[in-house]
């Protein structure tokens, strides 16, 4: 989570990592390599101070991003190939997970372990186009469709207020399809988009490791907002 107003999703690095699902919950911190700006602290509480992580003053127990990353693929695995369900994820927060996964050479283990991914910021605005709203932020989606002001910019009351959200859209099958994405697609479409200009390639650097942790689940990362996601069980 360290922002440059320039180049904002390239300079961004995961801190809070919070995933739910049913009533498991997933919630680990990472120390960012880079500075976290002064906006960015003002609004989500987070603060670095002697390579250890703070959180509104209190300091929070953290993991490697390896470790943290690793962590969320196992939770992935237990749920079965889940959906991964988040707020304006394809924009940024995919994205920026995709960086950390090909980095640490664990892109193919995630993509085996979720179905797919959906971003409720579209979602919504197809289902809800005749709704007269201005906003399709996710805290003015919850306030104005489901009366509550929640603790916005808090990982966990994000992720329990998108859970609740998505369960008051009930998107069809369907329009879940329509909206389906993987990492790979998303880079393919990047790709072609890209096609004119000149990439560099940077092959992964780290070998994959694989420990399991037994922890309850939730998953945030944080930019200007934060990473707001939701797993969805497959039906058995």
């Amino acid at each position: 989570m360290c922002i440059n107003d320039k180049q904002k999703g390239q300079n961004c690095e995961i801190v809070q990592l919070a995933a739910v699902s049913a009533g498991h919950s997933l919630n680990l911190y990472v120390v960012p390599r880079c500075r976290i700006q002064r906006g960015a602290a003002k609004v989500t509480g987070f603060k670095v101070h002697k390579r250890k992580l703070y959180l509104h003053r209190q300091l929070v127990f953290t993991n490697s991003l390896k470790e943290v990353l690793v962590s969320f693929i196992a939770f992935l695995r237990m749920l079965g190939h889940p959906l991964l369900i988040g707020h304006n994820i394809r924009r940024f927060d995919c994205p920026l997970l995709a960086r950390a996964l090909d980095e640490l050479d664990l892109r193919a283990q995630f993509e085996s372990s979720v179905s797919g991914c959906i971003d409720t910021l579209p979602l919504a605005r197809e289902m809800l186009k005749n709704s007269g709203l201005q906003s399709f932020c996710q805290e003015n989606l919850v306030r104005e469709l489901l009366g509550v002001n929640y603790k916005a910019h808090d990982a966990l009351e994000d992720v329990r207020a998108l859970q609740t959200l998505y369960r008051y859209l009930q998107p069809t099958p369907e329009v879940v399809l329509a909206h389906k994405f993987t990492l790979d697609s998303m880079d393919n479409k990047a790709a072609l988009s890209a096609a004119k200009t000149k990439a560099d390639c940077k092959p992964a650097v780290e070998q994959s490791l694989w420990e399991h942790f037994r922890q309850r689940v939730k998953l945030t990362e944080v930019h200007d907002g934060e990473f707001k996601a939701l797993l969805h069980q497959p039906p058995s």
